[in-house]
């Protein structure tokens, strides 16, 4: 099969992708197992989001239908998560969306949704350290983790947990796994503990109504609103089904992350069979324990009394007078940052390492050291993330994590049928059923979303995707590996895969 090898859009082979993973100053250890891609996927997708969205949506949007809500969240993520377990079994290459774009849409599409994937780790990794930091300042007694420098204002916590998983990661990374499973189980514990108490007070009447009559909602005006309240005029609905479609947006994103798990196929055994394992797994298991949670927490109390936009699950127990539950979550959301920051922060280093090998930037940043992993990429990194979560009021950037994960799902959706057509003769170690229409409900999914996101995020995004073409055409263009080779043999550019 001849493949496009010049201009914009050449493609890179998966057969050349493979053979890159043998470059001996450039090679990963691997040492993953399902069951370490697993604890990977629970670990990055469980954060203190089950502590606080769970409230907050079934509060002022869903009502007690909030966990009906996470089923089609979930349903959305499962037909995102079928169309890369077949790039991951097909390109088990680090990079995930960026490795999959280049062997199918070529290397400016590559390039885009490689920027833009560096865009959304980063502010991933800061955002929850910042996070994380609140909570440990409610552990210590609601002890400042803020400190003031001159004008500036410097959180100290943020920092600390980005250099720890710094070391971690640095150090290798099964020792990262084996310490994400340690803060698995101790998150796992408190969830358990939190459905246990919480059962106690369960009542069937705070259920119902399942699905509370809609009411008109206080929507932001100007940029601030939604895409598609802009588009089509309308004020919005909270609770009612327009509610409860716009609740499975918002928690939709309780799911964001699950997609690292693809990241680490290079760094896995067997990633053929343990990838797509890993990727039904973790999304399995935090399916049901967010479905889990949210009924409890909405059989607990009336969903009315979770109006304030403040509300979470320790207001429910606050409610019956269980004010020692709080302590016990924020254990709970600490052990459960950690891991979101670890996870996020190791996807963010492995898109950079791709890119790299691929000389779209600088390659000296893809060597590997002794330990099998990309020590000088982990430090850049570190330093980045911890001055941006250290000194960085983010506010409403936030966002720019989810639609930047979106345009990511919707390009690997659309690559399945695509890749299928191109290279039929590939092996794939999984195959998405029913294509090309699983990957076009996932896209269309994807899509939708992205709609309910402020138009604000939009012009962010539009504007960190024009910088990213300047730096692709003033470096990346110029130094690209695929390029050089091809230029110094024309022949490549009609080779035969």
């Amino acid at each position: 099969m001849a493949m496009t090898n010049s201009g914009l859009f050449r493609t890179k082979s998966v057969e050349q992708s493979i053979r890159d993973t043998d470059d001996p100053d450039s090679k990963l250890r691997k040492d993953l197992t399902a069951k370490d891609l697993t604890v990977f996927g629970v670990a990055v997708v469980i954060g203190a989001g089950i502590f606080t969205l769970t409230a907050r949506t079934a509060g002022s949007v869903a009502g007690p239908s909030v966990s009906l809500a996470f089923v089609f969240a979930a349903i959305a993520c499962g037909l995102t998560a079928l169309c890369y377990a077949e790039f991951a079994s097909t390109v088990p290459v680090a990079g995930s969306a960026y490795t999959y774009a280049y062997a199918t849409f070529g290397e400016l599409i590559a390039w885009i949704i490689g920027w833009d994937l560096i865009l959304e780790f980063a502010l991933a990794v800061s955002v929850v350290a910042k996070g994380w930091s609140q909570y440990l300042g409610e552990l210590l007694g609601g002890q400042a983790t803020v400190v003031g420098l001159g004008s500036l204002r410097f959180d100290w916590g943020a920092v600390a947990i980005i250099a720890v998983v710094g070391t971690l990661l640095a150090t290798g990374t099964k020792l990262s796994s084996r310490v994400s499973a340690v803060a698995v189980a101790i998150k796992l514990a408190v969830i358990g503990l939190v459905l246990v108490v919480g059962a106690t007070y369960f009542k069937a009447s705070n259920l119902t109504p399942f699905v509370p009559p809609a009411q008109p909602s206080q929507h932001a005006e100007g940029v601030r609103q939604s895409l598609f309240a802009w588009l089509t005029g309308s004020g919005g609905t909270s609770f009612g089904w327009f509610g409860l479609l716009s609740a499975a947006s918002l928690v939709f994103f309780a799911f964001v992350g699950f997609d690292v798990v693809a990241t680490t196929a290079e760094e896995t055994r067997n990633p053929q069979r343990d990838v797509p394992r890993g990727l039904f797994g973790s999304l399995a298991i935090v399916t049901v324990l967010y479905v889990a949670v949210s009924l409890v927490l909405t059989g607990m109390v009336s969903y009315t009394q979770l109006s304030d936009g403040n509300a979470t699950l320790a207001t429910a127990f606050a409610i019956h007078g269980d004010t020692w539950v709080k302590n016990i979550i924020s254990v709970g959301a600490i052990a459960g940052l950690s891991t979101v920051v670890m996870v996020m922060y190791l996807g963010q280093t492995r898109i950079l390492f791709a890119m790299a090998r691929d000389g779209l930037l600088p390659r000296n940043l893809a060597r590997t050291g002794a330990n099998g992993t990309p020590v000088r990429l982990t430090v850049i990194v570190g330093v980045v993330c911890a001055l941006l979560a250290g000194f960085v009021d983010f506010g409403t950037l936030e966002e720019m994590v989810n639609i930047g994960t979106l345009v990511a799902f919707v390009l690997v959706a659309v690559g399945v049928p695509i890749l299928r057509r191109s290279r039929p003769d590939l092996k794939r170690g999984f195959r998405v059923p029913f294509v090309p229409l699983i990957p076009i409900l996932a896209a269309l999914a994807c899509l939708w979303l992205m709609l309910n996101l402020s138009i604000e995020t939009w012009l962010r995004f539009v504007i960190w995707m024009a910088l990213g073409a300047i730096v692709y055409y003033v470096y990346g263009r110029k130094h690209s590996v695929l390029r050089q080779q091809t230029t110094s043999d024309p022949r490549q550019a009609l080779a035969v895969d």
